[in-house]
């Protein structure tokens, strides 16, 4: 019985910690239509200094997503070669 379960649960803990990876949703790229929609939406005007501001913050926002995703990308892959 014991020996059973020491068997056992190595392979549960490792299909929970892979069904988390599994779940993981990439969510669609934005575009440039996307953030200028966004932008003109929050009132400002193309061209003016708060319309440049908001599509830089855009950008930062996307930087942050893409990073965050590779760092989970690399973690799924070292879980997968045991690393």
């Amino acid at each position: 019985m014991f020996r059973s379960l020491t068997r056992i649960v190595p392979v549960l803990l490792a299909a929970a910690l892979l069904s988390a990876c599994a779940q993981f949703e990439r969510s669609p790229p934005r575009t440039v239509v996307d953030d200028d929609a966004y932008c003109r939406s929050q009132g400002f005007t193309q061209g003016s200094k708060e319309y440049a501001a908001c599509l830089k913050d855009r950008d930062v926002a996307v930087s942050r997503e893409n990073r965050m995703e590779r760092a989970h990308k690399n973690l799924a892959e070292d879980m997968l070669n045991g690393r």
